[in-house]
């Protein structure tokens, strides 16, 4: 199937990031949040951003003009009618997305594909609360999304192969670097990335070192551009939690366990940049 016109649910960071190099590719674009402010703010910083690359030379005033005709915003999933493709980009809570598949499987076209972005969760089980689970895929993008490269292309038990093909080309089509892999919690990154971070946190819990000296020391010594517990940070102290207790409940393993320095921060509020603290302060 052609895809020319994609929805984007849920308009943050991930969201926003997709719908704007979705615009970039040429596709027609629509970009929905519950909460009107959310959509239309994150419109607002695609132009700034577009400002900006127009100011450095990257793109010419008539680029601008045509993403912007390409672009629109609502609160309405029915708005998704007409779309070839939606990608869900919303609360990494299982119960949610379900809930959510479940509405767009009855407003979408009957050839329509529904992807999640997921970072971690079943797309087996989000994709059952359908009537098309051949149609559900995972489009797992990084942050932030006009950036990094990869995206983790995830099929569930039922996905047929056309699905994901259609998948592997659109991420083609949007500069993306797609990555197929077997349907596992945590995928290929976030399998790998959480423990890491997890692993830090329980150092600085167990007072090996400050944060500032761990993350300098995983810089120095093993060539990070980040630092693990500045990355918790930047992709949110409760997700990285979230996905912790997900990997104990899946695997049943205890080397999944979350560190208590995550749960302390998430009861204090401090979620990382998001609020301004997490194991750094950003207010400042």
């Amino acid at each position: 199937m052609e895809i020319k016109k994609v929805g984007i649910l849920g308009a943050g960071t991930m969201g926003a990031g997709i719908a704007q190099i979705s615009a970039e590719a040429g596709y027609q674009v629509i970009l929905v949040d519950v909460v009107a402010d959310v959509a239309a703010n994150a419109f607002k910083k695609m132009q700034k951003n577009w400002a900006k690359a127009v100011e450095k030379g990257k793109k010419s005033a008539e680029d601008i003009e045509q993403y912007n005709a390409l672009i629109a915003v609502g609160t309405d999933l029915d708005v998704f009618a007409e779309c070839d493709m939606i990608i869900e980009a919303i609360i990494e809570n299982i119960d949610i997305k379900k809930s959510v598949f479940a509405q767009l499987d009855q407003v979408c076209k009957p050839e329509a594909i529904l992807a999640t972005n997921t970072s971690a969760l079943s797309i087996t089980e989000i994709a059952a609360a359908t009537k098309r689970p051949s149609q559900v895929v995972g489009m797992h993008f990084f942050n932030p999304v006009p950036v990094m490269r990869l995206v983790e292309v995830i099929p569930g038990t039922e996905t047929t192969e056309a699905t994901v093909q259609a998948t592997v080309d659109l991420c083609k089509t949007i500069k993306k670097d797609p990555i197929v892999a077997k349907e596992s919690p945590g995928f290929i990154v976030n399998r790998i990335l959480v423990p890491y971070i997890n692993e830090a946190a329980i150092a600085y819990q167990e007072g090996v070192a400050s944060a500032e000296d761990i993350d300098r020391a995983m810089k120095l010594g093993a060539g990070m551009p980040m630092g693990p517990l500045a990355l918790c940070d930047l992709v949110g102290i409760d997700v990285v939690l979230m996905i912790c207790e997900y990997y104990w409940k899946e695997f049943g393993d205890p080397k999944y366990r979350p560190s208590l320095a995550f749960k302390q921060k998430v009861r204090a509020g401090h979620l990382g940049m998001k609020t301004g603290k997490g194991f750094f302060d950003y207010s400042k």
